[in-house]
């Protein structure tokens, strides 16, 4: 089955289930609406308390009932029933939601199409920080076995805090005092990952998570404790094939042989030449990891009075993932191409080329800690003014170390003796096979991929380090004043919050090593390694290659550098760092009303919300010398004298953000929403840094300091604006039991372009002299874009059914949406000329927005009745443009993801229960495209994972 084909099956599959969720919910509507008539004919067993599945979608049915936004959740009243793995998984099965996928788990999350920039996520009410250097909370970090509530606000209202022009996650934690009762549980769940079973020297493929948590009430019932904590320790080996980031367009003819193809300039794109899309390099990756954390929530809640409520609570987690990874590497895509086949996008079928072939060794550790929490004081002051104070504080600090290590073919093996080629490039053939997505690269059956001997050549040695410090201090005040008739009540605010970014990208390397023949035919011997899986890609229909010849990282730099870690660089100071301070002020106002117009009930609210936000950006450049020409005619060069310089970069802006909810009760059963507003989105603290690297022309002979320096390239851009946009939200909900919703919104957005390259003249001094240079960053784009879209969820209980068979639900939650905003790739797409005005046409098509899916469905079916509690979810999300962290701006597409994960839980006495749950069943890998949708860039396999375990409950 082609690409193609597959797609349309996934959208058969997509749309047939989601034509069975609705044909059984219509199925079941005569009796629903039976139930809405006689409200005092409820069936008996809503007496008896309900729980599991069942009674998690009936808490989120309620909760989207009651709010006056619209909003959608997934909500328990108990600790622990979040029925998902991850923070992560469980959102995804929230209308509109989606999540992308890494290692087999849910990560970055995009919501009604947008993607993830330009949501806003909340833990507890309050801003929470990452490692990544957005604004997107790490939801991996967050067991769901300690979260009872997330909420997704769809549309805005003056008193959420400001930042989502998509929609606010808010993760919550329960309140002890609230939660009303005594309450000891524990968990221990055991991981199977067949991949991990196939990894040789690992732990077989098997981990454990255990939970535990205790909530209490005290001093009659004045105090309360919650504590939660829970040790994670699994595995996530992954398998790959990647080419690499950046993509040329080769010109077809002439045909070069031996060297690199001709590249299609921009200054030929007005020629229609024809081109075929090639990278710089193919890789296979196998990937061994161990991947563990440690997490602890705890909340204390003490109330002396009837009017006084104070909350404190906190929030830790610490992960730390090591990463072993073995790299096969064919350096030069681009040489040696011949009997090239391409279809009219420039999409390769086939091709002949030379490489090097580089055996590729790295380590790689990360860890990240998370800190936050708050206080919170809500006061009653008199009858009708509620008052609350809060107070928070977040930090995430990140750090990554990776080890690399690279060997590489040459004319003659480590012992001398000249190969079959008498060359180190071999001969390889690029094809796609008929009924396969990925490519196949077939090696020349003369080269041993296992033979070590064969790498040896080029040693080098590289040691990065990353460090991600980003804290966040809030603040803020909220009074609420209830008053008689239209108006229920007029509340105010205000918010302080002070975040602070900080990062380094250090790399201690390139150590490229040449020593006699005689020393390297001892390092390789010593440090030779079995190929560490079995099995390796085999499920890569077509792939030929399942090992190859690798190597013990640490030997080689023991042996090579008389060290296994040469640690950090000497000069710590780098123009790539990033000091980014924000302060954010806001207040609002809001009033919330509810009455009747004529007959019908109305209720809502409206208000306005100011924002003011202050960046100071502190960046380092590298400090200049004038070096006079030694002819003495006054011409002179630019030298680096090796010191720097801070340079501090001030911008502020301020926006009104004005909202208004209305919801009409048409029927007892049936709610009619209308939201407007005016929402934004900053920028990530990442892409507000202030550093220049400065590029000297070649040669002495200039008279001026302009005509000395080449370009000057900016790591970020302080005077970035928030994103903002005009939104509107129209729903219709209908309730016909506590079991069942059948809701439809349409909404629109209007909202600011994106972002383009403009030049701003800076100041910078040298040698003394102050002189003015136009340096290259982004800036808010100008052009207006839309999007427009359509939520559908349908839930119910087939309580109809005879029993037992009126155990069985299911929900089936649908997003459509269309945007008409454009990315270009920056090589190959079209280029903005800010002086000009002019555009430059590129030749390929432009990607749309990034995480933007046009469609997303989420479908559940599940049997919850006694002691047995079944649920399978299905979750499908179309092929989607994803931008790469760092910069990189060349355009990378994920194919369709498509996943089947089932949950199942026993009650073997009260308060025991045993627990499954399997992910991925169906092991649908990853695919990603560049720079054109169907060019194949990556594919990833992870395997399934099992989880089976038991809960026990005091």
């Amino acid at each position: 089955m082609n690409s193609r084909n597959q797609i349309r099956a996934r959208m058969l599959r997509a749309a047939l289930l989601a034509g069975a969720g609705s044909t059984l919910l219509i199925a079941a509507a005569p009796t629903m609406a039976q139930d809405a008539a006689a409200p005092q004919a409820e069936p008996e067993e809503d007496a008896i308390v309900v729980t599991g599945i069942r009674e998690t979608i009936r808490s989120s049915i309620n909760t989207k009932r009651q709010e006056t936004a619209i909003v959608d959740a997934l909500s328990s009243d108990d600790i622990g029933d979040i029925p998902a793995i991850s923070v992560g998984q469980a959102i995804q099965t929230i209308t509109g939601a989606t999540t992308h996928r890494e290692k087999g788990d849910a990560s970055e999350i995009a919501l009604r199409g947008l993607g993830p920039f330009l949501s806003n996520a909340t833990f507890n009410g309050r801003d929470a920080t990452n490692g990544s250097g957005d604004r997107s909370v790490n939801f991996n970090q967050f067991p769901s076995e300690l979260v009872n509530n997330i909420k997704i606000y769809k549309t805005q209202q003056a008193s959420l805090v400001e930042g989502g022009v998509a929609g606010t996650i808010e993760i919550g934690t329960l309140r002890p005092l609230d939660f009303g009762k005594r309450r000891l549980q524990g968990e221990v769940k055991a991981q199977f990952n067949p991949y991990g079973d196939r990894v040789t020297g690992g732990s077989g493929g098997v981990g454990w998570r255990g939970t535990l948590s205790y909530v209490d009430q005290f001093a009659n019932d004045t105090i309360g404790i919650a504590i939660g904590v829970q040790r994670n320790d699994t595995n996530n080996p992954e398998e790959t094939y990647a080419a690499s980031t950046t993509w040329t367009a080769c010109q077809a003819s002439p045909v070069v042989a031996n060297g690199n193809c001709n590249e299609y300039e921009r200054g030929e794109y007005r020629q229609n030449l024809p081109f075929y899309l090639v990278p710089n390099a193919y890789t296979f990756r196998q990937i061994s990891e161990s991947d563990k954390r440690d997490a602890v929530f705890g909340a204390i809640q003490f109330r002396p009075t009837d009017t006084l409520d104070i909350n404190l609570d906190v929030q830790y987690s610490d992960r730390t993932f090591v990463e072993s990874r073995r790299d096969l590497n064919l350096s030069e895509g681009r040489v040696g191409l011949t009997n090239v086949v391409y279809d009219e996008n420039g999409i390769v079928q086939s091709l002949n080329g030379l490489s090097a072939i580089e055996s590729n060794g790295s380590e790689l550790s990360r860890s990240e800690e998370y800190l936050g929490g708050g206080l919170s004081v809500d006061w009653e002051a008199s009858d009708r003014l509620t008052i609350k104070l809060d107070g928070s504080y977040s930090r995430t600090i990140r750090k990554e170390i990776e080890r690399n290590v690279r060997l590489r073919t040459a004319a003659t093996d480590v012992n001398g003796v000249r190969t079959v080629f008498n060359n180190r490039r071999i001969p390889y053939k690029y094809e796609i096979t008929p009924g396969s997505f990925v490519p196949t690269i077939t090696i020349d059956p003369r080269f041993d991929l296992n033979n070590h001997d064969l790498f040896w050549e080029d040693s080098r040695f590289r040691r990065d380090e990353a460090k991600r410090h980003n804290e966040i201090f809030a603040g803020r005040f909220d009074a609420a004043y209830e008053l008689d008739g239209f108006l229920k009540t007029i509340s105010a605010g205000g918010r302080w919050s002070q975040l602070t970014y900080r990062d380094y990208d250090l790399r201690n390397g390139d150590f490229n090593l040449t020593e006699p023949i005689a020393v390297d035919k001892r390092i390789n011997n010593i440090c030779r390694q079995a190929f560490p899986q079995t099995d390796f890609l085999s499920a890569a229909k077509g792939n030929s290659i399942h090992s190859w010849a690798t190597f013990d990282v640490d030997c080689l730099f023991r042996e090579y550098m008389g060290t296994e870690d040469p640690g950090l660089p000497d000069e710590m100071r780098s123009v790539a760092s990033r000091d980014v301070k924000e302060t954010t002020l806001a207040g609002y106002v809001m009033a919330d009303y509810e009455g009747d117009l004529g007959s019908m009930p109305v209720r809502g609210n409206i208000g306005v919300r100011v924002v003011n936000t202050r960046v100071t950006s502190k960046g380092l450049r590298s400090d200049l010398i004038l070096v006079p020409d030694p002819s003495g005619d006054g011409s002179f060069g630019l030298d680096e004298t090796g010191n720097f310089v801070t340079e501090t970069i001030k911008s502020s802006n301020t926006r009104v953000l004005p909202s208004v909810n209305a919801i009409f009760e048409v029927a007892p059963d049936t709610l009619v929403r209308l939201a407007g507003y005016r929402a934004m989105s900053r920028p990530n603290p990442s892409a507000l840094g202030a550093g220049r690297t400065i590029t000297l022309e070649g040669g002495e002979q200039f008279t001026s300091i302009e005509d000395a320096i080449d370009n000057i390239r900016a790591n970020g851009s302080p005077r970035l604006k928030p994103l903002m946009s005009w939104n509107g939200d129209l729903s219709v909900e209908w309730y016909p039991n506590k079991d069942s919703l059948l809701s439809a919104t349409v909404y629109y957005k209007q909202f600011n372009g994106g972002f383009q390259p403009v030049v701003f003249n800076e100041d910078f001094t040298i040698n003394g002299e102050t002189v003015s240079i136009p340096v290259a960053q982004t800036r808010n784009s100008p052009d207006k874009s839309r999007i427009y879209g359509l939520e559908l969820t349908a839930a119910t209980r087939f309580s109809f059914l005879p029993k037992p068979l009126d155990g069985l639900g299911a929900k089936v939650s649908y997003n459509y949406a269309d945007s008409n905003f454009e990315t270009h790739d920056i090589r190959l797409g079209d280029q903005y000329d800010p002086e000009t005005e002019d555009v430059s046409e590129g030749i390929i098509p432009p990607a749309g927005l990034s995480g933007y899916s046009k469609h997303v469905l989420s479908a559940q079916a599940y049997y919850d009745i006694g002691p047995v509690s079944l649920q399978a979810i299905y979750n499908y999300r179309s092929s989607y443009f994803q931008d790469f962290v760092g910069g990189n701006s060349q355009l990378r597409y994920v194919g369709p993801s498509e996943t089947v994960d089932f949950r199942a839980s026993m009650n073997l006495m009260p308060g025991v229960s045993l627990r499954f749950e399997a992910l991925n069943i169906f092991n649908e890998p990853k695919a990603t495209y560049m720079p054109v949708y169907g060019s194949s860039r990556q594919y990833h396999y992870y395997g399934a994972k099992y989880f089976v375990g038991i809960r026990a409950r005091i």
